[in-house]
This record gives C-alpha cells, structure tokens and sequence, in this order.
C-alpha cells in the first residue's frame, strides 16, 4: 500500500503539509489549517513540489536561508488506498493514527495561483 505523511510545519506561516506517494515521489499540498477529521469541513491545499519518499520520514528543523525553513514535525501517517485519479480530482481512503476514511482533493480556480489551487475534505 502506498504511504500518506502529514507534516504540521512551523514555516513563515503555520500550515500542514499533506504528501501522498504517487509514482515514487510524495505529491504535496500545503494546507492552512488543520485537515478536517470530520465531513463537511472544507480545506484549501495549494500544491507544492514533490517531495522525494525519504522525506516521509523527516522531523526537524529546516536551517534559515532554504526552501520551507523552520520546525516540521510529523503529525499524521499511515497507508491509503488510492480510488480514482483525475486531472482535477483524487479520491482516496487514509488510514492513518488521526485521519481515516474517505477523503477527496479537488482542484479549484480560487486563489492568486489558481493553478495549484485544490480543495481537501473528508467524504
């Protein structure tokens, strides 16, 4: 099964970071406030770039001067189970310690970069 991690990363602003492995690599979003454990919550996650797998595994402390500095620490992890993807929505089964269940990232237009910009929820 592949593995998901959720970084909570004290970065310039507190947000999450959500990684799926997909095609070697962890996919990534950076999501503003906590993911939802719960229906009906919605969250935006901007997509960031790829992560290598290793990096599922990182807690610590990224030096000032690089790419995401300051404090990560891994607040969720576990398997999913990939059920469809799309160009503009991926549906997927978390099994994680805090967040399972069925949840759905959904790409949008919102945003100054509506590009990267997705919704996360739990379904």
């Amino acid at each position: 099964m592949p593995i998901f991690v959720i970084h909570k990363h004290h970065a310039r602003n507190l947000h999450w970071d959500l990684r799926l492995e997909m095609q070697g690599v962890l996919k990534s979003w950076a999501i503003p406030k906590q993911p939802p454990r719960t229906k009906a919550i919605k969250r935006l996650a901007i997509q960031v770039p790829d992560h290598p797998k290793s990096y599922a595994d990182f807690e610590g402390e990224i030096e000032e001067g690089l790419y995401g500095a300051g404090k990560v620490k891994i607040w969720d992890k576990g398997t999913y189970k990939l059920e469809s993807k799309k160009e503009d929505k991926i549906v997927f089964e978390l099994n994680g310690k805090l967040l399972k269940g069925k949840y759905v990232l959904v790409k949008t237009k919102y945003g100054n970069k509506p590009e990267k910009s997705w919704l996360f929820m739990k379904v």
